[in-house]
């Protein structure tokens, strides 16, 4: 089996001078760039697992030392994000952001007249325009929205989602669906069993063990103000976060 894994850091060592992590580089090198022993020591690990991580052979990388491998060897932050893709782990760096980061989520949100959010893996709402924190009232103005939250413990989530019953156990098929080879993830597992502990709902449905793709289509809010308010949903995965999505919700007839 091809391993992509172990070429990637294969490649990324042999390209990486020892100079460049302040090691001496005088005398004749038979290898490019760093030695396994080199890397290993940097990263503080055996070179016998650097060895067999490189081989293909079946051993576990932590999410510390894929950050500590990243570091060493100087990733660029699209780099570190496709080191941690092929490692199935979920890159801690990734979800934490930044101010430039967040000016982006913020400008982005903001270019969209209908309302607009973006969610991050846990479906925590990041970034968010006028028209979203007006249609979500007592969510969005929370102090950490969070999508999951806000369906099955909120009242006022009940009251203004039409057909909430299947609306609720959609949106619980489509999280396990998001969050796939991530569901083990510290943080993950803390907010399902958080919205479990508040929720009898969202523990049967969840004990389900249903898996469905987000969708679009109608949907459906009855607003404290009175009526229907009518959307297409479509829902977006950003080029340079995978672990992000914008959601767009577009009037009917506009």
């Amino acid at each position: 089996m091809h391993n992509k894994l172990g070429d990637f850091i294969r490649a990324h060592r042999e390209r990486t001078t020892p100079a460049s992590v302040g090691l001496p580089g005088a005398g004749r090198r038979r290898t490019p760039g760093l030695r396994r022993e080199e890397l290993a020591q940097l990263c503080q690990v055996s070179p016998t697992w650097l060895t067999w991580l490189e081989q293909g052979r079946p051993v576990s990388a932590s999410v510390k030392m894929l950050a500590r491998l990243a570091e060493v060897l100087q990733l660029s932050a699209a780099e570190r994000g496709y080191l941690f893709s092929l490692a199935e782990r979920l890159d801690p760096q990734g979800e934490a952001g930044g101010t430039e980061a967040d000016v982006a989520l913020d400008a982005i949100v903001a270019a969209v007249d209908a309302p607009a959010y973006i969610l991050d893996l846990r479906w925590d709402a990041v970034a968010w325009n006028g028209a979203a924190a007006r249609l979500f009232a007592g969510w969005l103005d929370g102090p950490s929205p969070n999508l999951l939250r806000f369906t099955f413990q909120s009242a006022a989530a009940r009251g203004m989602i039409v057909d909430w019953p299947e609306r609720a156990r959609r949106l619980v098929a489509e999280f396990r669906a998001d969050i796939g080879k991530h569901a083990e993830h510290p943080a993950v597992r803390e907010l399902i069993a958080d919205v479990a502990r508040g929720s009898a709902e969202f523990r049967q449905l969840w004990r389900l063990q249903d898996v469905v793709g987000r969708e679009g289509g109608l949907r459906r809010f009855q607003p404290p103000s009175g009526g229907e308010l009518r959307f297409n949903q479509v829902t977006l995965h950003l080029a340079e976060r995978h672990d992000l999505k914008l959601v767009m919700l577009l009037p009917v007839g506009a």
